[in-house]
């Protein structure tokens, strides 16, 4: 009896400790903090807690500041009190636990601080995955997904898997999740280091993240499977075991016995070098920085979204408007060339000329996918000239810089017209001539290069007309060997410069060589060269460089809901290896021929969109433009936006192909910063161009244009801002009345996505990171958005279209918001309350693309919806690099609002269907919450005050067609989310889900 006594005893004890042991455990692990300072924005992050013997200890990562740490840690029961240190300054905590929750209070300054806590994801075993909302489904998957031995890739991990990993970490992932000494360009991604894993932290977990994407996570489809297990176990080894400890997955035999069953690894790892194999033509328009591979200055960029405390470009030699030229034979177009020369068409100037092998490093948003950075010549730079002008001011002499002085001392933009201005390029044969003015000379250029003993001599062949005045320009500096050849101009020296001087009055003719200090007998090779050629003749067009038309397939989509989506296959087997990422749409005046843009510079028609053959046959017309983003045709004559200029596309002999791409305006102020894509092309009724200019992502803008709509008079002479403000505004909608629709992008100073209504000039619309933002930077400061739009529903709007087709029925005159971020279509109900525009988004049924959606028209001729997508960062619809797409109304019931209003004492839904109004007028059919958000300089919002209203009525109007949600709390609020579950008068059931944003309510009351 006694043993039995003391058993039970030993078994109280045991069950005793162990329920203390896991009341510590409960506390132990990373929990999510915001602490709240008076007269400061809210500051968040998270601190992990630790048992140490009898003590505990914990660490504290800030979103905000640099300097944080959490001291002197004491819990009994369930008060915890603890120092934290923020930026030097020590509070003392005081707080209960409560569950997952902790509220704490302490003192700052004498005045009270407020810290509360959420205990993250419990992840000592894997996660469930069946509760995760992948981005992909497994039927979306390659197939050898489905047989992949994951247990003998987790195996297997070793010292070479992690040297792997870290080069595919920081190619790609370091982009957006950054390194924990300096933030990625999307601070909302996981900092690997020190959050919890919300998709789950185990090997086999984070693969199923990284393939199918979850949340802000794209899928990574261009990675193999060996490569996303690479990158797990160098994420896992290099940050996560030794600095998130915690998040630190202890894999086992038992664990891996759990895995699929599989027996291949998936296809090898191949180089993946798109960009690089892609044949651009002859040449290619960009920013590049020019440098000497061996002897020219290094990389000082920061790789974050701000610079460090001295960067300074004032020394390096960028050309912001470059036109890259290849000057030898060959196959393969610009990257595949060996020598170049690359022309600044801000300048004039030939900002120098190099050879090698590789052409650039390809480091670019859209190029190799890497952010804050820029291209960089690769190579031997033979020579070089300063970034300024080129050629003296025709009525002073002077080479002194004239134009717009940044904030950090660099000077942008082109030079006044009257001093020099460019004209556009002659493409004929091999030929690329540059055309452009001096004063009130015309000039012709064409660049080229000649070799000798194996060296090479770069050329420029100029044919100049009379001038009125002398012209001077400079070649290079006096340590470079520079020889001419021709009629009208001689070569002098002058204030360390080789300068070219143009007799007044004659026509020159002209040959410069241009050689490095290192090439032997340049006058003899000179003396043997031909001379001069008269560039007239490659002004009228020549053979074509793109004969081959591809043909492909239309794919017709199932009718099985209000909205059938036809696939128009792009030609993704080209003879140029063009990646076809499609920016842009339009239609000639026969509209079976659609014009579209990819954001690697080329321009494609395509004949068979309206005359049901169900075959498309693509033609490539042009090439080598600055990342177009936007086409508009008008009395078929294409117009395309770049980030450079507005180009118009000229085919001089009829073939179908550009001969002369015209510079039509090119005032834009051009900076190196990845972010500051030229987006969307559309007119007035006055025949005015209009597009809109990003920002510079989370730095301050350098000049005027930096987030703005801009406005190009109809003969291109003139560049106007309309409306400032914006930090990533993704095109631009032109309204029935004139106004615009400006969406732009959650980040620093956008809580959340922004859809703007945009009336009269010179209205700032809340990037208090533009140039010169109003002093305000409360939201009285602003503009208020026509919606706030979450990232649930959108992470990442485009452009928005007004319905103009009667087959669209109940959708005709609504108006669509295209989804980059999340590859869909929105309905947006829309409303003026007290003189302010305010509206919801709700997603079209039965609408989901492969790609984000960048731009949409309607065909004239057949009433459907064509619109082109693409894949590039922050998407989360990567399935294919672009595609294009014809969206046709089948008539079939519609199961979303098309109207909504905010009333007095509740909203009133509009449905295009008539309503049973016995199955829809009961509560529970609804949910209405609510939302704010909190505008800060920090990325984006949290949800704060998060309510669910009461809904006292449901009445359904006598006409069937609309809903009226009495709501006794409704206010004015940032973010409200309506769920609905109603059925029509033919038994058929309507869900879905709006949200909103409501400035004002109407003065209407609803009955009840």
């Amino acid at each position: 009896m006694k043993s039995k006594i003391l058993s039970i005893i030993s078994l109280f004890i045991a069950f005793s400790t162990c329920l203390n042991c896991s009341t510590e455990r409960e506390y132990q692990g990373i929990w999510d903090y915001e602490i709240h300072i008076p007269q400061q924005d809210i500051h968040t992050g998270t601190f992990k807690l630790q048992k140490n013997g009898d003590n505990y200890i914990g660490s504290m990562v800030s979103k905000e500041l640099k300097e944080t740490s959490i001291h002197n840690i004491t819990i009994e029961g369930s008060s915890m009190t603890m120092d934290i240190v923020l930026n030097n300054k020590t509070i003392t905590i005081n707080g209960e636990f409560k569950e997952n929750l902790f509220s704490g209070t302490g003192t700052y300054n004498g005045e009270e601080v407020r810290l509360t806590a959420t205990r993250s994801v419990d992840q000592e075993g894997p996660i469930d995955q069946s509760q995760i909302a992948y981005v992909l489904d497994d039927s979306d998957l390659n197939d050898y997904e489905k047989d992949l031995d994951h247990q003998g890739m987790i195996e297997a991990f070793d010292g070479k898997a992690l040297k792997r990993g870290s080069l595919i970490y920081n190619s790609n992932c370091i982009n957006c999740h950054g390194v924990p000494e300096v933030e990625g360009s999307i601070p909302n991604s996981l900092k690997f280091w020190a959050q919890p894993f919300k998709y789950g932290n185990d090997p086999y977990s984070m693969y199923q993240t990284i393939t199918k994407g979850a949340g802000l996570m794209p899928p990574q489809m261009a990675l193999t499977p060996q490569e996303k297990y690479d990158v797990i176990a160098f994420i896992r080894e290099n940050y996560v075991k030794d600095q998130n400890e915690t998040a630190y997955f202890n894999v086992d035999s038992e664990y891996l016995s759990s895995l699929p069953k599989g027996t291949s690894k998936g296809p090898e790892s191949k180089p993946y070098h798109p960009w690089s194999d892609m044949d651009y033509g002859n040449f290619l328009i960009n920013t590049y920085e020019l440098a000497d591979s061996e002897t020219g200055i290094k990389r000082f960029h920061s790789p974050g979204p701000r610079p460090y405390a001295d960067e300074n470009y004032l020394k390096n030699n960028f050309a912001y408007k470059g036109i890259a030229v290849r000057l030898d034979d060959g196959p393969g177009g610009v990257s595949k060339g060996n020598a170049w020369m690359i022309f600044d068409h801000d300048l004039m100037r030939v900002a120098g000329g190099w050879s090698g092998d590789g052409f650039i490093d390809w480091e670019g948003i859209l190029l190799n996918d890497k952010h804050e950075t820029y291209p960089r010549t690769i190579g031997k730079l033979h020579f070089e000239t300063p970034v300024g002008p080129a050629w003296a001011n025709p009525d002073t002499g002077s080479f002194q810089d004239p134009r717009f002085k940044a904030r950090d001392g660099r000077r942008f933009g082109p030079l006044p017209k009257a001093w020099s201005h460019y004209k556009g390029i002659y493409h004929s044969g091999k030929n690329i001539i540059i055309s452009y003015t001096v004063g009130k000379a015309n000039i012709l250029e064409r660049l080229g290069m000649e070799q000798s003993s194996g060296q090479i001599i770069f050329t420029r062949t100029l044919n100049i007309d009379p001038s009125d005045k002398v012209l001077r320009m400079r070649v290079a500096p006096q340590n470079v060997k520079v020889k001419i050849k021709g009629e009208g101009a001689t070569l002098i020296n002058s204030n360390g410069f080789v300068v070219l001087e143009v007799h007044k009055g004659a026509a020159a003719n002209i040959k410069l060589f241009i050689a490095g200090a290192d090439v032997r007998d340049l006058a003899k090779t000179v003396q043997n060269a031909p001379g001069p050629e008269n560039l007239d003749k490659y002004l009228h067009g020549g053979e074509p460089h793109y004969n081959q038309e591809v043909v492909t397939a239309i794919v017709k989509g199932k009718e099985e809901g209000p909205i059938a989506m036809d696939q128009l296959t792009p030609p993704y087997e080209n003879p140029w290896d063009s990646r076809l990422k499609l920016s842009g749409i339009d239609f000639l005046e026969d509209a079976n021929i659609g014009i579209l843009c990819t954001t690697d510079g080329d321009i494609w028609s395509v004949k068979g969109l309206t005359d049901n053959t169900d075959k498309l046959y693509w033609k490539r017309i042009a090439s080598g433009l600055f990342q177009p983003l936007g086409i508009k045709v008008v009395e078929d004559e294409i117009y395309v936006i770049c980030r450079d200029q507005l180009v118009k596309l000229n085919d001089l002999n009829g073939d179908g192909e550009t001969d002369f791409y015209e510079n039509f305006n090119n005032d834009h102020q051009v900076t190196d910063h990845f972010h500051e894509f030229a987006m969307g092309l559309q007119t007035d009724q006055e025949g005015n161009f209009y597009y809109a200019k990003s920002g510079r992502h989370a730095r301050e803008a350098l000049v005027p244009q930096h987030g703005t709509l801009l406005k190009v008079s109809k003969d291109g002479t003139k560049t106007d801002i309309i409306a400032n403000g914006f930090r990533a505004a993704n095109g631009v909608c032109i309204n029935p009345d004139g106004s615009f629709i400006v969406t732009d992008q959650q980040g620093f100073w956008n809580p959340m996505n922004r859809i703007n209504w945009v009336e009269g000039k010179g209205k700032f619309y809340g990037n208090i990171w533009g140039y010169n933002p109003p002093k305000d930077t409360t939201r009285l400061g602003m503009e208020q958005p026509m919606a706030w739009i979450d990232m649930e529903f959108d992470r990442s709007p485009s452009e928005l279209l007004w319905v103009d087709s009667k087959k669209w029925g109940p959708l005709d005159k609504g108006l669509l918001s295209f989804s980059y971020g999340y590859g869909k279509i929105q309905l947006v109900l829309h409303e003026k309350v007290m003189g302010q525009r305010q509206a919801g988004v709700v997603d079209l049924p039965g609408v989901k693309f492969l790609t984000g959606v960048m731009r949409g028209r309607f065909n004239p001729q057949d009433g459907d919806l064509y619109a082109c997508g693409m894949s590039a960062w922050g998407t989360s619809q990567n399935m294919k690099g672009g595609e294009f797409y014809r969206l046709r109304y089948t008539g079939k019931p519609l199961s979303v609002p098309i109207a909504l209003s905010a009333e007095k004492n509740g909203m009133v839904l509009t449905f295009a269907s008539k309503l049973d109004a016995e199955k829809t007028e009961v509560g529970s059919n609804f949910e209405v919450q609510t939302w704010e958000l909190l505008r800060s300089h920090k990325y984006g919002s949290k949800r704060y005050n998060i309510k669910t209203l009461d809904i006292s009525k449901v009445r359904v109007t006598e006409d069937g067609r609309k809903v009226k949600l009495l709501l006794p709390d409704i206010a004015p609020v940032d973010i409200m989310k309506i769920t609905y579950k109603v059925t029509d008068s033919h038994g058929n059931e309507l869900k879905g889900k709006i949200q909103n944003t409501i400035h004002h309510l109407n003065e209407v009351t609803i009955k009840e």
